[in-house]
């Protein structure tokens, strides 16, 4: 998982916890008591579109901020759940990128959807489905082993997220405009949400630059509300989005031989967090058929308190400290 040297439980013994997404990175100090010592916010990480070293300039500033506010240079230990750290090649990349920023003694790099895995549970054991802008799913049990996915998108085997929900409704909608598929009310109603008349319309924009690339990502909640409004097209495209996380959570406690045993399986991310009501039952039956076993539930908590736990786990905190960390988080 990108480890880099060992930390051991002090008295002193600190854990930087950092959460880095695609649009926003939230980072913490927390003593191995589970005692927050410090918060701090930033921008987005993607190394993609940047590269390993501005991505991590731009990781730099919001770490400097919590390490001053907590009255430290470093710490014992650095657990970073990370977008775009999808292959555990580059886990092990970022992990020797950041050791050498010299923020702690030890580094452990994971994929940012074990953050939300963590965050559901009370002991690294279970299964995680993460829809944003995309899709991703990763189990793990406390022995160390994981379940994971490569999560690249169609070449990987990829299918859901906003960003696929926002393609697959363009291209239904595109066809039933033209006359190639069947009718649907998303022909109407994706152009009218950037107040345009029709589905040409909208084409042309999007191919002419005239509506940025990441602007796609707004249809989804168009989906959303036109498959509510009853429109079959729509409702088709939420129910194999409903599929493929039950598929992918199914996939995993099978990986970890957890089909049969009671375990969490936990839904995080702005599309299932967001309380569509097809796509929830949709979900809960499919799993209750699949995984009858599965303890489905939504994490609401931010992803950083599963990056500060993880830390903890790693430093043989006490179960105390971990619980401080977590009602922290998860206090009203």
């Amino acid at each position: 998982m990108g480890l880099t040297e060992t930390g051991t439980a002090t008295g002193t013994a600190s854990v930087l916890a950092i959460d880095a997404g695609n649009s926003k990175t939230d980072v913490a100090v927390v003593s191995a008591a589970g005692e927050v010592l410090a918060t701090a916010r930033g921008g987005g990480f993607r190394p993609p579109s940047v590269g390993v070293p501005a991505a991590l300039d731009a990781l730099a500033e919001p770490v400097r901020r919590a390490l001053a506010e907590a009255g430290l240079d470093s710490v014992t230990h650095v657990s970073a759940c990370l977008a775009n750290a999808d292959l555990p090649v580059e886990e092990e990349r970022l992990a020797t990128a950041l050791h050498a920023r010299g923020w702690g003694r030890a580094v452990e790099v994971r994929n940012d959807t074990f953050a939300i895995l963590r965050a559901g549970v009370a002991e690294p054991r279970g299964v995680a489905v993460v829809c944003g802008a995309g899709i991703n799913c990763v189990g793990m049990r406390p022995d160390g082993r994981t379940a994971r996915f490569p999560a690249l998108g169609r070449i990987s085997g990829d299918w859901g997220g906003g960003w696929g929900l926002a393609e697959e409704a363009l291209w239904c909608a595109a066809r039933a405009a033209d006359g190639r598929g069947e009718a649907t009310a998303l022909a109407d109603a994706l152009p009218a949400h950037f107040g345009l008349p029709s589905m040409y319309a909208l084409i042309e924009a999007l191919h002419l630059g005239d509506l940025a690339p990441e602007r796609r990502g707004e249809l989804a909640p168009v989906l959303f509300a036109t498959a509510a409004d009853g429109d079959p097209v729509a409702r088709a495209i939420v129910d194999r989005l409903a599929q493929e996380v039950t598929v992918m959570a199914t996939v995993a406690l099978t990986r970890l031989g957890l089909l049969d045993e009671r375990t969490p399986v936990l839904l995080g991310g702005s599309v299932l967090t967001a309380g569509h009501p097809q796509l929830d039952d949709g979900v809960r039956a499919l799993l209750a058929s699949r995984a009858p076993k599965a303890a489905v539930r939504v994490v609401r908590a931010r992803p950083v308190l599963g990056a500060a736990l993880l830390g903890l786990d790693r430093l043989g905190a006490a179960a105390g400290a971990r619980e401080r960390a977590r009602r922290y988080w998860e206090a009203p």
